[in-house]
Formats: structure tokens, sequence, C-alpha cells
């Protein structure tokens, strides 16, 4: 296996390759699956502590252990945020669970997802069924396989909130954070949207975080980052991008996320309406790095 390098260490185990000179191995319990797609090599074994896992490209993307962390607060914070979305687009997410946590508010109407590798739509539906939970069925849901920044350049829609769930800025997701493709969104976009995306480490990630800032700053009302710790993603708590029409979305009162959250009826294992409000507090060096003040 090409993320194992030959005699380094036992076949029994995954050593990730994102980063140079720092990284993570999990051990392989078995081998599930192994394929070289059209546009990325996609492996999914079984680990004892973290369940079935999936790699791209010598990349962790996701565990059964911990997916609800991520998933969660990609979702629930811009969309209960914004309080009446009906139109959603998700950018990527091919394992699914994006989409299971979106079909969880049924005041959402409509949800558009575009991944642009049908067989790790199809692979996750076989190993990972449980990050989708059935949501591929869902009768609000229009599955697209073709390039994100081809969709969101060309597409005549419009969407209340877009959630970028992309892979790092390497191979095929890489032009999901460029500033063509913020832009893009940004057209996407119904007055009052909101746009969230997936933005790494910012310990091991800073630079990517401070490009995302640059091309958010001047495009959105309002522009910020949130955060959370997620086992799986090495280095530190994840940021994830924000960038509203509305300048009022990310100041919501507490009681008023309590009051969303508890008629939309969805159940959670992560999110919450304090953890929602104290995820935008970022710590100084990011601050600083992206050129804030204060998290105002």
């Amino acid at each position: 296996m090409s993320s194992v390098p030959s005699g380094s260490l036992p076949m029994s185990d995954y050593q990730e390759t994102l980063y140079e000179g720092y990284g993570q191995r999990f051990r392989m319990e078995k081998m599930l699956h192994e394929v070289r797609t059209d546009h990325q090599h996609l492996v999914i074994f079984q680990n004892p502590r973290m369940g079935r896992v999936m790699a791209l490209d010598g990349v962790i993307q996701t565990t059964e252990a911990d997916e609800f962390i991520y998933h969660e607060m990609l979702t629930h914070v811009p969309i209960l945020a914004h309080g009446a979305a009906k139109r959603v687009l998700i950018i990527g997410g091919g394992d699914g669970g994006m989409l299971r946590e979106v079909a969880k508010h049924m005041s959402v109407e409509h949800i558009t997802m575009v991944e642009i590798d049908a067989t790790v739509v199809e692979m996750c539906k076989e190993y990972l069924p449980n990050h989708s939970s059935g949501a591929f069925d869902d009768s609000r849901l229009n599955l697209v396989i073709d390039d994100g920044m081809r969709f969101v350049a060309t597409t005549e829609e419009k969407f209340d909130v877009i959630i970028s769930d992309s892979t790092d800025p390497i191979g095929p997701g890489e032009v999901l954070f460029s500033e063509n493709f913020y832009q893009a969104c940004h057209r996407c976009l119904n007055e009052g949207g909101i746009l969230v995306t997936q933005n790494g480490t910012p310990f091991m990630q800073l630079s990517g975080v401070q490009t995302t800032a640059g091309r958010m700053n001047g495009l959105f009302a309002d522009w910020h980052f949130y955060h959370a710790a997620i086992p799986t993603y090495i280095g530190g708590a994840m940021t994830f991008a924000w960038g509203s029409t509305d300048k009022r979305y990310r100041k919501l009162p507490l009681e008023t996320l309590r009051q969303r959250f508890s008629g939309s009826g969805i159940v959670t294992r992560y999110y919450n309406p304090e953890v929602h409000i104290g995820a935008f507090a970022l710590p100084q060096y990011v601050l600083q790095a992206v050129g804030k003040a204060s998290n105002d």
C-alpha cells in the first residue's frame, strides 16, 4: 500500500501521510476495501478503537467513532443559525454523514449534494452504512456526480446554506479552497445565506486558514471561523470557515438557539446551543493570523 512505507511499519498498520515529520497510524484489523477510483486512492479498513476508517490518497477522512462531531458541527451550526433554511447544498460529503445530519432538519425542503467521485458514494453505502443511515434514499435529495467547482460556477440554483465537505487542499479537493470557489458559492447563496467549509487544523495548517480568511474578507458581510476537537484529525482542533451575507447570524442570543434546537426535534451527540456559541471563540494565535483583533 502506497501510504505504508515498506519496511518501516508492520503491514497491519496504516500510516497517514498528510504531514512531513509528524503523523498518526491506525492498526488495521482487517482491510475491507481498497481501490484506485477515477480520482483518488480509496481505502476502508477496520480499526479496534475507531471502528471502520476511510482514507483517500493516504489521508484519513472519517471514522465511525468520531464522525458525528465533524458532521454535526458543519451542519447544525449554519442551519440553526439561519433559522429558515429551505434549500441546502452539500459540496463533497460522499460518505453520507453530512447528508444524514442535514436530513434531520424536516424544515429543509431540498438538498443538493455534489460529489465528484461516484465510487466514494457507492463504497461508503456498502462499507460505512451508518454514516448515511439511509439518507441517500431521502426524497428531498438531488445527488449530482460532478465537480463541485464546476457546479457552483454554472448552476442557476440558489441556496440558503452551502456546506463544503471537502478533502484537504490537495488532489480533487484543491479547487474547493480557491478564490473562484468562494466567489461562486457567494453567487449561489440566497439573500441571508451562509457558507461553511472545513478548513483543517490551524496549528498544522495555519497558512491555509490565513488564505481562506483573505478570500472571505470583503466577499461576505460577516466572516469568521469556528472550531471543534475531532480526534481523527491530528494536530488539534479543526477550524470551519464561516461566511454570511447577514451579520446577525453569528451573534444570535443563546435563548434563540435553544428555542430553535428544541423546536427542530433533532437528536445530537455533540452539538448543543452552548457548544454552538463557544465554538466561535478562537484562540489568540488564530485571531492574529487572520488579522482580527477579537472574536466580535
